[in-house]
């Protein structure tokens, strides 16, 4: 091996069914199932696991979510990828959205607007992104979510638009 050469990084990791958060949809509220996640009482869902977040918790209207930056989130440049601060992003603020959604009643995200304002490293620390719905009405809402690191620091930010509809009856 060279000195440019090094030995590949390997990651693995597991995810539920999804299917196991589409059953609950028509049953629990928005907020009881993001409380329950919160709490550990239910998986969360296979991209929170593919990002490797750290936490949640959950209030009616705010979403906050942890992640401890790793190498596997780095781009070329050696920084947290912006995709995955977006994911980040996407999430706390379409949860804060859904946290205030009753049984049977959906969500989805029809827009995320996001401004990146320093880069993140592991040496960043925890990233700490919160959600919070600004505006909600019986077919949209909007939300923004901002990412903070560890010293504090605003690391993006974004808002988001949700679409608000029922679930059919399975």
């Amino acid at each position: 091996m060279t000195q440019t050469q090094e030995a590949a990084r390997t990651r693995t990791f597991g995810w539920t069914d999804p299917a196991e958060h589409a059953s609950r949809l028509g049953r629990l509220s928005g907020l009881e199932i993001l409380q329950s996640m919160s709490a550990g009482d239910f998986p969360p869902p296979p991209i929170m696991q593919l990002i490797d977040a750290a936490g949640m918790r959950v209030e009616e209207g705010s979403v906050t979510l942890e992640l401890d930056p790793q190498e596997f989130h780095y781009n070329p440049l050696g920084t947290v990828h912006g995709g995955v601060l977006s994911t980040l992003l996407d999430t706390a603020a379409a949860c804060s959205v859904h946290s205030t959604l009753p049984a049977g009643v959906g969500y989805t995200s029809m827009d995320l607007n996001v401004k990146f304002l320093r880069p993140a490293t592991i040496s960043s620390g925890r990233l700490t992104c919160t959600g919070t719905v600004l505006q909600r009405g019986r077919r949209t809402a909007l939300a923004e979510a901002r990412i903070t690191d560890a010293a504090g620091r605003m690391v993006a930010h974004a808002t988001s638009s949700c679409m608000i509809f029922e679930i059919p009856a399975a």
